[in-house]
């Protein structure tokens, strides 16, 4: 069971500030880097690195609105990252399933030999 995972994308999910100002631009619509640097104990020349990983990732876009850039959250882009998080999400579920699987028999052997049975 393989499940394809965009490196740079969820590189670009990883960061807290990020995933903050994903949360704010989500919220209000848009965004700019000053506005969005006034919600978050980084600098505004911050938060414009942070939007150019997020931009280069796919995840916002960016339109020239008078003497800054005004941010947009890729919605597509968004709900592709969301589909990979299910489906490593399922396939860890899958995986810890059978460790717990494995466990159980190796208890269930354990626990009949201390009980003297013999073993299956």
């Amino acid at each position: 069971m393989s499940v394809t995972v965009d490196d740079d994308l969820w590189s670009a999910i990883g960061d807290p500030i990020r995933r903050r100002m994903l949360d704010l631009l989500l919220s209000d619509g848009r965004g700019t880097a000053t506005s969005l640097s006034e919600r978050l104990p980084v600098t505004r020349q911050a938060v414009a690195k942070h939007l150019g990983v997020l931009d280069q990732a796919g995840l916002v876009h960016g339109t020239t609105a008078g003497r800054e850039k005004l941010y947009r959250v890729d919605q597509a882009q968004l709900a592709r990252a969301v589909g990979q998080l299910m489906e490593v999400g399922t396939t860890w579920d899958a995986r810890l399933g059978r460790i717990r699987r494995i466990a159980e028999r190796i208890q269930r052997a354990a626990d009949g030999a201390a009980a003297g049975e013999p073993s299956p």
